[in-house]
Order: C-alpha cells, then structure tokens, then sequence
C-alpha cells in the first residue's frame, strides 16, 4: 500500500492522474486499478478517478489491485555488454537509453527482454516484471548492472544492496568546480512537491548519501569538473539530485540541469564505472570495471583542459 498527501503541485488535479504519478503506472492503468477498488481517498474507496483532489487529502494506492500484467517475453534484438557471466550471476555493461525492466511507457525492448533471450532460466527469479533484476540504473546512464541468475543468488544480492555492502563507483561531469575537491552529501531523497515526476532534497525524504571526488576539470566548452562518485544508498535519481542540490548539476541532464545547455550531449554524464559485491556462490568479494562510455570519452577527448 503506498499513502501519500496530495501536494500543492497537484492541487485540483484528478485523481486518476494522481495515482498515476503515486504509483508510476500510465493513467489508463490508473483508470483500472480505481474501478477495482484500489485507491481510497481520506478512508473511502474512491469510485471514480474524475474527482478533484485539493491540497492536504489523504490518499491510499493498492498496487496489487492492478490486473496482473503480462510477463516480459524475450526478445533477441535487444542489444547490451556482458562482462562476466557464471551459474550464479550476470554482469551486464548497460548501453545508455536501455531501460532496465518493463514499466509505464516501455512495455517490450528492455534489457529484462534482452536477457531472457539470452538467459531464460532468470524467468521466475525476484519480481516477475523484473526477474533478475535486484538493483536499478536510470535509462540514461551507462555502465555495469549485475543480474541474479537463479533464486538464491538474487537473495543474497538483494540483502547486500539493501546493507551497502554491495559498492557502486560512477564517473560524472558536472557544472563548475566544486568548493571542496572531496565531499559527502548527506540529504534525504523524496518526491519533489513542486514536480511529482522528479526527485529532490526533502526534509521528510529517505536518508542518501553521496560520497563524491573530483578527478579533472575542463575549461571548455564550459568550466566543469570530472567527478568519482561512490553511493553509500541507492535512491532513486541520488547521484543527479545530490550533485544538484549542491549547485553541480550533470552536464546533459534535461531533468535537474536547471535550464543549463547540453552542450552536445545526448544524455546525462554518468556512467557506473565500477561494480563489487561478494558472490553469492563463493563467498568472495568480486570487483568488475567499464570504461567509459564512447559517447562520454569522445566528449572528454574534445573538450580542453
């Protein structure tokens, strides 16, 4: 059950386009899950997804009333790395602008649908829209994944994401230089209220930490700075809101850039670099590496120091 209070940002809005947003579902879905009985708003199940919210009422989304969708279906098209692949796990390289797993708006051609290609047995592993899948990289970012192979190997990875044990390093460019060339950042992560659809700095948010290192700067096309980025959390968007909040957004983000030109970029500067957890088979702790991205090298090799 998710229960959220409707933010200023959506004050007049209807509730089938709230629940979309709560429970990041398309709106025709939204429209299914309130005939089913699934939402309620301030107590009552709602009948109708046409009636208007007002700032400060309570509302409660059933996910599990949503009509169960279809399972993901391979599909050998889909295209992405493998750096190391055993009975136990998967490492994939990610190629930017795959999304990971279905949701609303991508239905097919993921990398969930590339896998069970590749790799069928997954199919029954973790989530059923997800199998395989124990942690996330957004769309636009490059970089390595790891994949659960069987049952038990998804339950040991997830338990280590969830203590931090499990270690991620990114590379990112950013605008400007930062103050401190090391830093940690420390801010919680929830729903924009100004923006439901984005992520951003609340008191109220989930408890994330950044730690972060500059490893290079250029002074054009623009003054900005290559940074090392190590998360000791894994919130939704963290590394691109963190840097933002701090008034160092991503170079090539169109969502928390603050207006700031692309500057021939496709997409956000940031690729997952490195990736070490233990292996649930062996016991031991693995470390993986991917270079950078082409798009993002050939960026840098232009750019002036």
């Amino acid at each position: 059950m998710i229960d959220e209070e409707v933010p200023a940002a959506l004050d007049g809005e209807r509730l089938d386009r709230i629940v979309a947003l709560i429970a990041d579902i398309s709106r025709s879905d939204a429209t299914v899950l309130i005939a089913a009985g699934g939402a309620s708003v301030d107590g009552a199940v709602a009948k109708s997804g046409k009636v208007r919210l007002v700032q400060g009422q309570q509302i409660s989304v059933d996910p599990d009333a949503l009509p169960t969708v279809p399972l993901p279906a391979a599909d050998a098209s889909v295209e992405f790395g493998i750096v190391h692949v055993d009975d136990s796990v998967i490492v994939v390289d990610k190629p930017a602008g795959l999304v990971v797993h279905p949701g609303a708006g991508n239905a097919d051609g993921t990398l969930v649908n590339g896998l069970l290609a590749k790799f069928p047995e997954i199919q029954g592993d973790g989530e059923p829209i997800r199998p395989g899948i124990v942690h996330r990289l957004d769309a636009g970012s490059s970089g390595l994944l790891v994949v659960a192979r069987t049952q038990d190997a998804a339950d040991v990875l997830i338990e280590q994401f969830a203590d931090h044990s499990a270690t991620r390093r990114y590379e990112a460019l950013v605008w400007g230089v930062p103050d401190a060339p090391h830093g940690i950042i420390d801010a919680p992560i929830g729903r924009d209220r100004g923006d439901p659809l984005k992520m951003a700095v609340v008191a109220n948010g989930r408890y994330a930490r950044t730690d972060y290192r500059v490893i290079g700067s250029y002074s054009a096309p623009a003054v900005v700075s290559r940074l090392e980025c190590r998360l000791e959390t894994g919130r939704t968007h963290q590394i691109r809101v963190h840097l933002a909040s701090i008034n160092h957004p991503l170079v090539g983000d169109p969502t928390y850039s603050q207006r700031r030109p692309m500057l021939g970029l496709t997409r956000p500067f940031l690729h997952a670099a490195e990736l070490a957890f233990v292996h649930p088979a062996t016991g031991e702790r693995v470390t993986f590496h991917s270079p950078l991205a082409a798009d993002l090298q050939a960026w840098l090799d232009a750019a002036t120091p």
